[in-house]
């Protein structure tokens, strides 16, 4: 087996740049015309962002989750709340994310608190999940350590034949990246990449240009 040497593997990025007056002054329309676009691209899972936490003494984890909404309130995900990810936001609830969409040389990184979401807004989405998977969400207890794969099968199949089947289990829901920042990533010819910060100020934004 051959192993690629990692040092040589490089991408030319030669992508339109991203300008003061075409970042504009609110993340997030930016934000929007970008997941838009990446939607229209083709790109697979357009909508999954890598979150990272960390625990109250600092040892930090990472993992990918789908970003199900985003407005003036915040990104919204969903998980066990007892999962690794729900534990460390418990204890330590600030968090940041990101999404690349290499096809188009972009990234956006997030960045915030996080709060979880009312009773009714993880209803409704969970009503939106296939039955598979509302049924999968009441039986894995989810970062836990399972004897084998068919202990994951057998609860499973003890989940499906509950009269709760099907039903939002108490400890899973929506949880909201309420964003400080965010950052516009566009790469650009020569490394000298396009990165457009906007940080929360009030009830506004104020936008700058970071060195890449």
């Amino acid at each position: 087996m051959v192993t690629p040497e990692l040092s040589a593997m490089r991408h030319e990025y030669g992508q339109a740049g991203l300008d003061e007056s075409d970042a504009g002054d609110d993340p997030h329309a930016l934000f929007d015309r970008w997941l838009a676009e990446a939607v229209e691209s083709g790109i697979g899972e357009p909508n999954a962002m890598a979150l990272a936490t960390a625990t109250p003494d600092g040892t930090p984890s990472v993992r990918i989750v789908l970003l199900k909404s985003l407005d003036a309130a915040g990104a919204v995900f969903h998980t066990n709340y007892d999962s690794r990810k729900g534990r460390e936001l418990s204890a330590n609830p600030r968090a940041s994310a990101v999404l690349l969409w290499h096809d188009l040389a972009r990234q956006v990184r997030l960045e915030g608190m996080v709060e979880k979401v009312g009773a009714e807004e993880s209803d409704a989405y969970f009503a939106t999940r296939p039955e598979g998977g509302r049924i999968s969400a009441a039986a894995s207890p989810q970062s836990q350590v399972v004897a084998d794969r068919a202990e994951l099968e057998r609860r499973w199949a003890e989940a499906a034949a509950s009269p709760d089947a099907g039903r939002r289990p108490e400890g899973w829901g929506g949880l909201r990246l309420v964003v400080a920042s965010f950052e516009f990533w566009q790469g650009r010819a020569n490394r000298l990449h396009d990165r457009i910060r906007f940080t929360r100020d009030g009830d506004g934004w104020v936008r700058d240009r970071l060195a890449p």
